[in-house]
């Protein structure tokens, strides 16, 4: 099966492709929004149930620095396939677990395999996209993250309710087994840079530190990326401690599919706004939505407030965070895209791995998750005039 660039993004290479993403990021999002609660019935803080959600991200960073060379020199597929067989492992010792310094250690193996995977998934994507159509393919591509944004948390949560931690280990394994086959079925051989190392040898040569693991274009996009993201794992990690506190079980169970639909609805359109407006407008409104929203769960918690955040939510990080992967990819030059993406997630990933243990300490007995949801609408709303900055013409 060879990869075409006709214009036609509904190939089967595309399926495979976003099969890859869809299930490797179920696997994320439907453990980590039950992790925390897990943590805690093995006897742990909200700091240290915290660093159990993020250390997922801080493994994910570590291979995630390494990633973009070895995407390079190891190729494509076999650092997908190497990775991904880490992931799906992992989640096989999760069912050894019994204290909470073994969920850490697990956790982290596990996040060192995803941070790599997912690279080489946004990677090997760039190479299967119709370039032609590139903007509203890669918007196609990732709502394989939107679905599982949406489905993960509400299926992890679903069956930690009425299965325990077991079922969401069980789910979670048959997902990264799928998407491990779904990446072996994918034919990138004639685009795989380790088929042509002679010139990626050459090029390589004219790099030096830091340009070896980080493309500096992409730096100031991807700072305020990952600032908003706080602001979205701080729902993901805590929301459903929250919603017992605030007695919105109901209405919080809601949350993702909400976030979902919204995202799902409007990515489109706010792509097509982005290719005729600029980037500028699309992450401004984002920006200023996420902010809001978390403001409004924190100092008026309701049903509507909850809506209303899954709404902010959507329109926030998540069409943020496709607009501007879409940003990075499309303004770096072929040879160095693997260091784009790797790049911008990993200042996602720093954010989102140190993020839960920070705001977790901001907990207490007497504010219970108030304050998280406050500080996390302040920190989003800094992304603002790095933003303008990043993005001016």
């Amino acid at each position: 099966m060879n990869v075409s660039n006709d214009g036609k993004i509904f190939t089967k290479s595309f399926f495979l492709i976003f099969g890859a993403l869809l299930f490797t990021a179920l696997v994320m999002y439907a453990l980590m929004s039950t992790v925390t609660e897990y943590a805690t019935s093995l006897g742990s803080t909200a700091t240290v149930a915290g660093l159990v959600s993020g250390i997922y991200i801080f493994g994910g960073l570590c291979s995630r620095i390494y990633s973009g060379n070895a995407l390079e020199k190891i190729g494509w597929k076999k650092t997908a396939l190497i990775f991904m067989g880490i992931h799906f492992l992992s989640c096989l010792l999760y069912f050894l677990v019994n204290d909470v310094t073994l969920l850490l250690i697990v956790r982290f193996i596990h996040g060192i395999g995803f941070g790599a995977s997912a690279n080489a998934i946004v990677t090997i994507a760039t190479a299967i996209l119709p370039k032609s159509r590139f903007g509203e393919a890669f918007g196609y591509f990732m709502l394989g993250t939107t679905i599982a944004v949406g489905l993960g948390p509400y299926i992890g949560g679903l069956l930690y309710d009425n299965v325990g931690s077991i079922g969401c280990f069980i789910a979670a394994s048959l997902f990264a087994a799928i998407a491990l086959v779904c990446i072996f079925f994918i034919d990138v051989s004639k685009q795989d840079p380790a088929n042509n190392w002679e010139i990626v040898k050459k090029e390589e040569k004219s790099y030096s530190g830091l340009e070896k693991v980080f493309e500096y274009k992409a730096v100031p996009v991807s700072l305020f990326t990952a600032l908003t993201s706080l602001g979205y794992v701080s729902i993901l990690s805590f929301y459903r401690l929250y919603a017992v506190q605030v007695d919105l079980v109901s209405a919080f169970s809601w949350f993702f599919i909400i976030y979902s639909i919204v995202l799902i609805l409007s990515r489109p359109l706010a792509g097509k706004i982005q290719d005729r407006y600029g980037d500028m407008i699309i992450c401004v409104t984002g920006i200023i939505a996420q902010s809001v929203g978390l403001f409004l769960i924190a100092f008026m918690p309701s049903t509507l407030t909850v809506i209303i955040c899954a709404v902010c939510a959507a329109l926030g990080f998540g069409t943020l965070n496709s607009a501007c992967t879409t940003i990075v990819t499309r303004d770096t030059p072929e040879n160095r895209r693997s260091y784009a993406v790797s790049t911008f997630f990993i200042f996602c990933d720093a954010t989102m791995g140190f993020g839960p243990a920070l705001l977790g300490s901001f907990v207490s007995a007497s504010s219970g998750y108030a304050p998280v949801y406050f500080i996390s609408s302040f920190i989003t709303l800094l992304a603002l005039p790095i933003c303008v900055y990043s993005l001016r013409k």
